[in-house]
């Protein structure tokens, strides 16, 4: 095993708006471990969310170490672990399934009973155990740069999204300009659909177009805008709609843009415990598909890799700015306004 440091910097969440950055120890890795050197980590909505609730009902509980979309280089080796030697480059998953329960062994490891969450890539260490080595580590591309290749968690997110979409919809309206709706652009639009998307950002509605969508639609706030959103798509509605700003009032938009015999695809995640109201007789005579999507699975993780590498689309102009892990609230501040997509947080 290589010297290692003593100590070092890792930021905690302690409440809602309250981070805290540390001096801790740096760990040994046990059997089967490894210990990351984090070159890059990539704020997300979902840091945003956790951020400024205070926590995650099921990713983490203050305080706790933060961040989850992580890039780095192995800097020691568990005894027993093969795949992996100290200095390679990977890119980690931020949860690994058990690969026994029900639902891993019928391909939905994203549903695992037993999940497991890894936090604290906001910091410059990351001790990742057993279950991540085996099930959540990929070797990074030479040519994926670390800032980038920390972008394959909400893009596995996004191809396992894409999976849920059948196959034949022509017309495609995503609700939500973000990192997220921005890789549904374009996953979706690559596949040859007409791609259009709802946002109030004009530098958004931008990205989306570089990123493969036809076109765009200026909404003041999308559930207010259902007359704009049709008028965008064509008088019968989108065969598929993408939900992916979270927001209760957004899913109801989402019902009423839908063609007949479409799709809906709920992607953005709502409070606990919010509801909304929809029309079940347009869903029942409709014949509507509505589908609830949740996180990634190890192969769309794999695959996240791939495409991250291979450049196209080019997300990386999602990464619109680079912080220290001083300011990583800062790069929150402007997510929350707004202000940029995400930012790379470099220690």
């Amino acid at each position: 095993m290589s010297s290692l440091p003593k100590s070092q910097r890792v930021l905690y969440l302690l409440g809602p708006e309250h981070v805290e950055l540390r001096e801790v120890p740096v760990p040994r890795p046990g059997r089967g471990e490894l210990l990351l050197r984090v070159e890059a980590a990539t704020t997300c909505g979902t840091d945003l969310k956790v951020w400024r609730r205070g926590g995650h009902p099921r990713m983490l509980v203050p305080p706790c170490p933060f961040g989850h979309e992580v890039a780095g280089v192995v800097a020691a080796v568990g005894a027993g672990v093969r795949a992996f030697a100290e200095g390679d480059g990977v890119v980690v998953a931020n949860s690994a399934s058990c690969g026994e329960c029900p639902p891993c062994r019928s391909g939905r490891e994203n549903l695992c009973r037993n999940l497991e969450y890894v936090n604290g890539a906001y910091g410059e260490y990351l001790l990742l155990p057993a279950v991540f080595t085996a099930r959540s580590t990929r070797l990074r591309p030479a040519e994926l740069e670390p800032a980038v290749a920390a972008l394959a968690e909400p893009l596995a997110c996004v191809l396992h999204g894409v999976s849920m979409c059948p196959d034949g919809t022509r017309t495609v309206l995503i609700l939500g300009g973000g990192p997220i709706g921005q890789m549904f652009v374009g996953e979706l639009a690559r596949s040859g659909r007409r791609v259009v998307l709802a946002d109030p950002v004009k530098r958004r509605r931008a990205a989306a177009l570089t990123l493969g969508a036809q076109s765009t639609v200026e909404v003041s706030g999308i559930p207010d805008d259902a007359r704009r959103l049709t008028d965008a798509v064509g008088p019968d509605g989108a065969d598929l709609v993408v939900e992916a700003t979270g927001v209760p009032a957004a899913w109801e938009t989402a019902m009423t843009v839908v063609a007949i015999g479409g799709t809906v695809v709920m992607f953005g995640g709502p409070p606990l415990g919010a509801k909304v109201r929809f029309d079940a007789a347009r869903v029942h005579y409709g014949e509507l598909a509505v589908k609830g999507v949740y996180h990634h699975r190890p192969a769309t993780f794999a695959e996240a890799v791939e495409r991250l590498a291979d450049g196209r689309p080019p997300y990386a102009l999602l990464i619109e700015e680079k912080h220290p892990l001083e300011q990583v609230e800062l790069a929150l501040r402007r997510m929350a306004a707004r202000e940029i997509l995400k930012a790379a947080i470099l220690p």
